[in-house]
């Protein structure tokens, strides 16, 4: 079990759900003080014979109420609000098979270039946090009057 100095300054200290910063001087009883999440996917649980990927398993630091709201369910890591996505994929499960399997997916569809270009940007700089190991690309494809944001491990 690490400590929570080690786990913040692993990730910065901002928590691996919400992507907000997390103030390590706040109590840890506080809703948005520090909390070490010991993520195990589903994967991880369900074959323990095969070696899982150090992201798919390592302590992640979360604001208290993140990890307690997060319970023992598969985590959620949403899309930015302020984004105009369409059929936004979920984004842990499918970074999560870009990095065992490589390849490329699409997450979503945005109205305008400008949409796909923000979207596109945004993932990009989550993932990088979200999943450091994993180099992904974005790009924009247009097709039927939408444009379609595709991921893509490099």
């Amino acid at each position: 079990m690490s400590n929570l100095e080690e786990i913040g300054e692993q990730d910065n200290w901002r928590c691996w759900l919400c992507d907000e910063r997390v103030d390590p001087d706040l109590s840890t009883n506080d809703d948005r003080g520090p909390s070490i999440d010991s993520r195990i996917t589903k994967r991880k649980a369900k074959n323990k014979s095969k070696a899982a990927s150090p992201e798919s398993t390592r302590e992640r630091l979360a604001h208290r109420s993140c990890n307690t709201g997060k319970g023992g369910v598969e985590a959620v890591v949403d899309w930015a609000e302020h984004l105009f996505v369409v059929d936004p994929a979920p984004i842990l499960p499918t970074v999560e098979r870009l990095a065992r399997k490589g390849g490329r997916e699409a997450m979503a569809r945005c109205p305008t270039q400008q949409d796909a270009d923000d979207a596109a940007g945004w993932l990009v700089d989550r993932i990088s946090r979200l999943y450091p190991s994993l180099r992904v690309e974005a790009d924009t494809e247009p097709g039927g009057g939408q444009f379609v944001l595709v991921l893509r491990a490099i």
